[in-house]
């Protein structure tokens, strides 16, 4: 970890609905992410802890305030940009595995890529060195339906690494997964922390996993309460 910032958020607010129906989702999130930094935003359900994490992973857009993405504001994007941004630079794994059962592990892992118009002999080199890291290679030609709870979120990992991200978003990336093999998935997601410096946005509402990590955030009610690092 290093000093450099990734993402900065700016007094960013997130509302929804108007009038009587109107809703504060964040309220005036001031918010600085180091380079190699791992950090936890910690907060129960509708705390508005995931609402952040698509602000600052750019797939929801702010009320009010701005996002900073290294020095950059991301305002200025134009959509195109936008999705350029987040497919080099961002990597997701969610709760949900959002993956294609009936298509093979390879092809579920180099859908990015494939966004991205890459060639097809690259993106399979590149899939199977990514499959590599999450010791899935002996499946790549498995249909996605036929893997465990932990296989699948270890391909959506795999995907998460296939553009080389410089920061991965993980939103509860344990919660469908019985307890050891969620801290398989914990220790994979850690280690490439650790090991390639690749900055680690987790959410959770599971106090162990925060406590991994160089820092935790917590939210309640759309607001930061307080921080604690390690």
């Amino acid at each position: 970890m290093n000093d450099q910032s990734v993402i900065e958020s700016r007094q960013v607010t997130k509302k929804y609905g108007k009038g009587e129906s109107e809703f504060t989702a964040l309220d005036n999130i001031n918010l600085v992410i180091k380079k190699g930094e791992s950090v936890a935003i910690v907060g129960k359900s509708g705390s508005g802890k995931s609402t952040l994490m698509h602000v600052l992973a750019l797939l929801d857009q702010p009320t009010q305030g701005s996002v900073i993405i290294e020095g950059a504001n991301a305002s200025s994007f134009n959509s195109r940009s936008l999705d350029v941004m987040r497919n080099k630079k961002f990597g997701f794994v969610f709760q949900q595995f959002f993956l294609n059962g009936n298509d093979t592990v390879l092809n579920n892992v180099i859908l990015p890529l494939k966004i991205a118009g890459i060639s097809r002999k690259k993106r399979n080199i590149l899939g199977m060195q990514s499959l590599e890291q999450v010791e899935l290679t002996n499946k790549a030609k498995s249909k996605a339906v036929e893997l465990s709870g932990g296989q699948k979120q270890r391909v959506c990992i795999a995907r998460a690494l296939i553009n080389q991200p410089s920061i991965i978003f993980a939103d509860e990336p344990t919660g469908n997964l019985d307890s050891q093999t969620g801290k398989a998935v914990e220790d994979l997601l850690f280690r490439l922390n650790k090991e390639q410096g690749i900055t680690l946005i987790l959410v959770t509402h599971d106090i162990e996993i925060a406590n991994r990590c160089d820092r935790e955030i917590h939210i309640v009610d759309g607001k930061l309460t307080n921080e604690s690092s390690k």
